[in-house]
């Protein structure tokens, strides 16, 4: 049955079905704290093999979208730059050569950056079809990068080939011309490192390459979660759900052996410098270590009661650092195997990365921990006793943990912690679809302002249900957004047309100097305050003609496309309040937001609202984005208007005449209504210009209405009779609107019925 009524549902969805495909959405991320902490589980660490001009850095990718790099002191680390540009989780990051970043997303990109600037995206590589996992990189060839991902996918880039295109132009580097943007800060990509682009246009970077194809790895029936290469770059092995290690020729993209063991995904893996001898960790909870010149197993580890999710080792190749699943960090020497527990967490270990005596743990919690290791020679941490030798069968550690002889971790407490801030775990789109109630990873319960982008109550560690409930209001506003917490924090997601379904009257927000009855659109007026900056640096640029029918829009394109999308309503007229934004949608510029959407050409972006230049286009923004902000013209919308009959109550003294259905704006209110019904009975006579927002049915033009009592009082209204409004016998507080009585009180599909009597009791 309801497989019959979807379709039913979708083919009588005729509005969307002249449309090829669907609009590009807009999607603002919404930050609470400043830009200096993650605000979701970390998924890979880099940390450089020396230090750069003196300073110690970390480099961390999280599933907040962003990379951040740490200037590291003794016991203090800041934030000195983040990478933003990825449009979902950053799962794998790598440095090459003296200051190249690459990361990948599960946005299927692959992005590179100067790691010393303060953020801008050098150049974005779209090859993959699907979620990129991991990445690995040549230690002495710094050209050469391998990225695996879902689908059995893993590419071999040629870095120098996928720049080239953009160095026939100029040899400048990218701090020295494209108009100042990798110094600048801009985070959105240029053409290149090697940048020759003269504006900041987003879109500027990323066709497939230019043409510039990598080398496919093909042979993996399934996903790849795991690389690692040799450091000149001749041997490259991948590892994922098929259980078996493939070792391949990176250059050629030719397999040259399969390697069978593991009984579980292959999550973690590890090539020494020679490329001889591999290690990898696997779902199986096991460590393997394989001779690839013998093409085999030549030990296995049980030091892990659950998945293994990480590993790293010392230079040499005799230790292993691993964790995963069971939270534990253990330190394993290859050749005695023995295994000794340096440390159990609250979270999942997800990556490790040694430094100097130190190593760094990933987890899937927001912040960073460094634990002791005795990285430069782990025997020391042996000496002191404490450790089990790992068996060579999973089973055996499993069943050592339920028998209880659990080792003891050596160290109680990190050295030294980065904080991040703790992800939103639950949230509530409240009725006034101006409120969203969030709780975190840490408990606390707030309350943000979707139009401002801002917490506007923190209440602490309260009961997100009792909470909920106690801000319950009985109002009925259309759904103008969706929203996900997927990277930690708030998405808000805007897609043409519903966006643009809800309004209010501007006396219920508050604006000051705009009438009272003033319908305001939310969507609208969001759209105006998040692109505010971009306007303000595009005035400055092209002069004040920026808006009125800006060079954005003088494309045919766009005109044509609004003409197929049957006519655009053009909105309130008074172009001088136009540009102006109202203290409700005026957003943060100590946290403010970032934006995520595509334009006509190449695919999507992320970039923080102060960020942008002017410059941006219909190119990187979507076409009825532009239309709004610029030309202040919507598409045009359903169900703003609601429709009801207007009886008197049974055996009520008082008839009025009305001719059959009315209609009238969904967030008209009751009090309207009463109004409509006085003047009426006082008039005496069919009212077309006293009331213009209730209309009869068809044909008929009365309206009831938003404006009819703008100046003082008309000279009937002093002996005003007392009216109530019912609706299924209950009477109706005056300033209800419609869509909330149809809600909440009437709550049948049919037309809206209201009675009308004279006030009880007088």
């Amino acid at each position: 049955m309801s497989s019959a009524m979807h379709r039913v549902g979708s083919a009588g969805n005729t509005s969307n079905s002249s449309r090829p495909r669907k609009e590009k959405r807009l999607t603002y991320v919404l930050s609470d704290a400043n830009d200096s902490k993650h605000s979701a589980g970390i998924n890979c660490l880099a940390v450089p093999k020396s230090s750069i001009d003196g300073y110690n850095y970390l480099f961390t990718g999280s599933r907040d979208g962003t990379l951040k790099r740490w200037s590291l002191d003794e016991d203090a680390a800041s934030c000195s730059a983040t990478f933003e540009s990825h449009v979902d989780w950053v799962n794998d990051a790598v440095l090459v050569g003296n200051n190249r970043l690459i990361s990948c997303s599960s946005d299927g990109t692959v992005k590179t950056w100067n790691c010393l600037t303060d953020g801008g995206c050098t150049k974005t590589l779209r090859q993959h079809s699907d979620y990129v996992t991991c990445l690995a990189a040549a230690e002495k060839n710094s050209n050469v990068v391998a990225s695996g991902g879902l689908g059995g996918e893993v590419f071999i880039w040629d870095l120098e080939a996928a720049y080239a295109p953009s160095l026939k132009s100029s040899d400048a580097t990218g701090d020295e011309c494209s108009n100042g943007i990798i110094a600048s800060g801009n985070s959105l990509p240029v053409t290149s490192l090697h940048a020759i682009s003269s504006s900041n246009n987003i879109s500027t970077h990323s066709n497939h390459s230019h043409g510039y194809v990598p080398i496919a790895a093909k042979g993996h029936k399934e996903s790849v979660y795991a690389l690692a290469m040799n450091d000149s770059g001749t041997l490259l092995v991948s590892g994922g759900t098929e259980k078996v290690v493939r070792v391949w020729d990176p250059r050629t993209g030719s397999k040259t052996m399969k390697l069978r063991g593991h009984t579980d995904n292959i999550r973690a893996l590890l090539l020494d410098s020679t490329g001889r001898f591999c290690l990898s960790g696997s779902s199986d909870s096991m460590i393997r270590l394989w001779d690839l010149g013998q093409q085999r197993c030549v030990h296995s580890y049980a030091v892990h009661t659950d998945s293994v999710w990480a590993l790293a080792s010392t230079p040499s190749f005799s230790y292993v650092y691993s964790g995963g699943r069971d939270l534990s960090l253990y330190v394993t020497d290859l050749s005695t195997r023995e295994s000794l527990l340096l440390c159990t967490g609250e979270y999942p270990i997800q990556q490790l990365a040694i430094h100097d005596e130190n190593i760094w743990v990933a987890t899937t919690d927001s912040s960073v921990h460094r634990w002791p290791a005795e990285g430069r020679n782990p025997h020391k941490a042996f000496e002191r006793g404490g450790s089990f030798v790992a068996g060579n069968l999973s089973f055996s550690r499993a069943r050592a943990s339920l028998e209880g002889s659990t080792p003891v971790p050596v160290y109680k407490e990190p050295t030294f912690t980065i904080s991040g801030a703790p992800a939103i775990v639950q949230h509530e789109i409240l009725n006034n679809r101006r409120h969203i109630l969030t709780k975190d990873a840490a408990g606390s319960v707030k309350l943000w302002e979707v139009t401002r982008g801002i917490v506007i109550e923190d209440y602490g560690k309260v009961s997100y249900e009792e909470k909920k409930e106690e801000l319950f209001e009985m109002v009925s506003i259309p759904a103008w957004f969706t929203v996900d917490t997927r990277l930690g924090s708030l998405s808000v997601h805007l897609d043409t047309p519903q966006c643009f379904s809800a309004e209010m009257y501007s006396a219920d927000l508050n604006i000051t100097g705009k009438p009272e009855d003033d319908k305001v659109n939310l969507a609208r007026e969001t759209l105006k305050g998040l692109m505010a900056h971009w306007l303000g640096k595009r005035k400055q640029r092209f002069g004040s003609q920026a808006s009125a029918n800006g060079e954005v829009l003088s494309s045919k394109d766009i005109s044509a496309r609004s003409l197929s999308h049957s006519r655009l309503e053009a909105v309130d007229g008074n172009a001088e309040n136009d540009s102006m934004v109202y203290s409700p949608f005026e957003f943060s510029t100590v946290s403010p937001p970032s934006i995520i959407t595509e334009g006509s050409q190449g695919g999507p972006w992320r970039r923080n609202i102060t960020e942008f230049d002017g410059t941006e286009d219909e190119k990187d923004f979507p076409w009825w984005c532009l239309d709004c902000v610029l030309n202040n013209r919507l598409p045009p919308r359903e169900n703003t208007k609601c429709s009801f009959y207007l009886h008197p109550c049974e055996g009520s003294s008082i008839q009025i005449l009305t001719q059959g259905k009315l209609s009238a704006p969904r967030i008209l209110r009751v009090n309207k209504v009463v109004n409509y019904v006085v003047e009426k009975m006082v008039l005496d006579k069919p009212l077309d210009n006293v009331n213009p927002d209730i209309s009869f049915g068809p044909g008929l033009s009365s309206t009831v209405g938003d404006g009819s009592f703008r100046s003082g009082l008309k000279p009937w209204q002093k002996l005003k009779p007392s009216i109530e409004i019912l609706c299924n016998n209950q009477v109706l507080s005056p300033d209800m609107s419609l869509a909330t009585v149809r809600n909440y009180i009437w709550k049948k599909p049919e037309d809206l019925v209201l009675n009308y009597r004279m006030l009880q009791g007088r």
